[in-house]
């Protein structure tokens, strides 16, 4: 099995484990040991399930403003806890490569192999989702048809990007590529970097 194909295994727990009570309140039971990449990976898809619903509950026309509010701060919350995540699934790339050493010729990727798999995540999310509107019985056939050539695509993209994935490993594994991991410095969050945040304290 390549390393994507058990990302993808991992990804499916965690949104069939979310769907058992469909509540972004449930609290996470993750299975994995904590110090293992199995964790961080059920770990990055929970958060990647909550938030996909958090994101279809604020666009309730009819929500209550204040409750859209605090839905906000939680998906600013959410989104930071996401980062966070990647930026310590790449670290344990890092370390699993840290031996290698890479060739005269190697080349960098336009992406870290745990911004990759952050999209890969994302897929198993509208694979998901998309399957249940192909399986609906309460919509025209027309609605089912357009989601099913849309499933077919998002198919199509989850092996390609994971065959990408298993490549890049490689050619990191061999030398042909090297890792260079920018942290994201998100300035909106930071107290001391957002004018708004550091204007108030004064």
């Amino acid at each position: 099995m390549s390393f994507t194909e058990h990302c993808n295994e991992i990804f499916n727990q965690a949104i069939r484990d979310y769907h058992i009570k469909d509540d972004v309140n449930t609290p996470i039971n993750n299975p994995y040991d904590r110090d293992s990449i199995e964790n961080r990976l059920y770990l990055k898809c929970w958060i990647d399930t909550v938030q996909w619903h958090f994101e279809d509950i604020i666009r309730d026309p009819h929500i209550d403003p204040v409750e859209a509010l605090n839905l906000k701060r939680r998906i600013d919350r959410s989104n930071q806890d996401r980062t966070d995540l990647v930026e310590q699934i790449d670290s344990y790339f890092r370390q699993q490569f840290s031996d290698v050493k890479p060739n005269a010729d190697a080349t960098i990727n336009t992406e870290s192999p745990a911004w990759a798999i952050d999209r890969l995540s994302i897929l198993a999310l509208k694979i998901y989702h998309m399957r249940e509107q192909v399986e609906r019985t309460d919509v025209a056939e027309e609605h089912i048809r357009k989601c099913q050539e849309k499933l077919n695509v998002l198919a199509e993209q989850q092996i390609d990007l994971g065959t990408a994935i298993d490549q890049l490993l490689e050619d990191i594994q061999e030398g042909r590529k090297y890792m260079k991991v920018y942290r994201q410095m998100k300035m909106y969050n930071d107290p001391s970097t957002n004018p708004v945040l550091y204007s108030n304290k004064q």
